[in-house]
């Protein structure tokens, strides 16, 4: 077991199943976030916030969410840097004709989004677990977890936002390639599922990042 772990298709399976689980996570962190954009004054969104932050379940699947992260680019980086000494030895060698623009990059806009991440967690996730202070300002009514008016506050700056937005346009590319990557690693293929992954995965990819472009936008031009 230990074997198949260290070996190339143990990674690729590994990183797949990793991209797998954080791409059904994108839908839930989405999906809680949106509630930002009700009109209810962030009640509906800090109730979400108190929730994930007391829930043991929520702190377990926490951890998991973390190892996946960590696994994906660990064995991302690691694959790339194999498949670039072997590509001399054509080890890996695929025609141009097959190859997408997209997979061609796919290393370099997971590097962008590992900076994305760790900037959004400056922002949030190390406010939460105490590592760096809340900002201060007016709008933080509600104590050092109010990340509903942190966000507005954050949101409201065009150069937070704008900054954002691009960051999420590079995961969006990422993700156009990734849910059909990571089926085909798990053997799941053949010219017409091939082809229906392509397509659901592209939708997957545009409505994850509308989804959350439309946040930055909202407190930029609407709220």
């Amino acid at each position: 077991m230990k074997n198949f772990f260290l070996s190339s298709i143990g990674k690729k399976i590994t990183m797949g199943l990793a991209g797998l689980f954080l791409c059904l996570f994108l839908v839930v962190h989405l999906s809680v976030n949106l509630l930002m954009v009700k009109n209810d004054g962030g009640q509906m969104y800090m109730k979400a916030c108190s929730f994930m932050r007391s829930n043991l379940i929520i702190k377990g699947i926490e951890i998991v969410l973390f190892g996946g992260i960590f696994l994906h680019m660990l064995y991302g980086i690691i694959l790339q840097i194999q498949n670039w000494f072997a590509r001399p030895e054509r080890y890996y060698a695929t025609p141009a004709t097959k190859t997408s623009f997209f997979s061609k990059y796919m290393i370099h806009t997971g590097l962008v989004i590992l900076s994305f991440l760790i900037f959004h967690f400056f922002h949030f996730f190390f406010v939460k677990t105490g590592l760096v202070s809340p900002p201060e300002g007016p709008a933080i009514v509600n104590g050092p977890h109010d990340f509903y008016h942190m966000a507005v506050n954050l949101f409201r700056q065009p150069f937070y936002s704008w900054t954002y937005i691009l960051f999420i346009l590079f995961m969006g590319f990422h993700l156009g390639h990734a849910l059909q990557s990571a089926f085909q690693t798990l053997g799941v293929g053949g010219p017409r599922i091939s082809a229906v992954l392509k397509v659901v995965g592209w939708i997957y990819a545009v409505g994850i990042t509308a989804g959350f472009i439309i946040i930055p936008v909202y407190f930029m031009y609407f709220y």
